[in-house]
Order: C-alpha cells, then structure tokens, then sequence
C-alpha cells in the first residue's frame, strides 16, 4: 500500500472524479483522464486522445446514473500499487446511493494513474471484478 501523503491525495482525487461522474460533469471527468488514454474491459476497449472525446465516451454512463437516481458515489481505494516514480495501479470499488438513501451495488475498476505536477490522472481504466 502506498504512504499516505499519496492515499490522501488520492482520495481527493477520486472524490473530485465522483463528483463529477454523479452530476454529470462530463468537463470535470474529463479534466481527470491523461491523453491519450484508454479503457478496457472484457468485450471491448477504447482509446481517446481529447478532451471531448472522453466527455463524449460518459456521455452513454450519464442515462445509467440518472436510471439509478444515483446522487452519490464514494471511492474505497483496496489497493495501491506503486509502479514507478510517477505510476500506481489504484484497485477502487465504487460505493453509489440513491436518491432514497439506499446502497446501490457498486462496480470494481483498477485504474493506471500518472502522477505529476498537476497531480494524479486517469491513464487506462479497466474493469474488473
């Protein structure tokens, strides 16, 4: 696991990525991914090399939030893996709520994060499970 000045920063990190997958902020997800970058799961794979092309790739999990009445999502960070000076392989399962209150089942992505000097982003996300 990593020290905790970089779970802290982290943290923070993925709290802003929530923020802004919940509201719909597809600037802001967008603002968290290094180009180009890449997701990958177990039937298919993209890449996307701009800005608007990772807003455009949220724009289909937007419905899926809405259909939920997802209003919250949290973060666990389970596991940190420091690859190099300025990569991790970050294992998050996602916690979601509802409207009512209510947990919603979460998913589980491990994420390739480059760290800089304008923080961590999102190279590659791949799910998992």
């Amino acid at each position: 696991m990593a020290a905790q000045a970089e779970l802290d920063q982290l943290t923070e990190f993925f709290g802003r990525y929530s923020a802004a997958l919940t509201t719909g902020d597809v600037a802001g997800i967008a603002g968290c991914h290094a180009l180009p970058g890449m997701v990958v799961a177990d039937s298919y794979s993209f890449t996307f090399s701009s800005p608007a092309a990772v807003a455009l790739s949220f724009l289909g999990a937007a419905p899926t939030y809405r259909d939920q009445q997802i209003v919250a999502a949290h973060a666990q960070l389970l596991d940190v893996q420091r690859l190099s000076a300025a990569l991790s392989l970050v294992e998050v399962e996602w916690e979601y709520l509802d409207s009512t209150g209510h947990a919603v089942p979460g998913e589980r992505y491990r994420y390739l994060i480059r760290t800089g000097a304008d923080g961590p982003l999102i190279t590659t996300v791949i799910a998992s499970r």
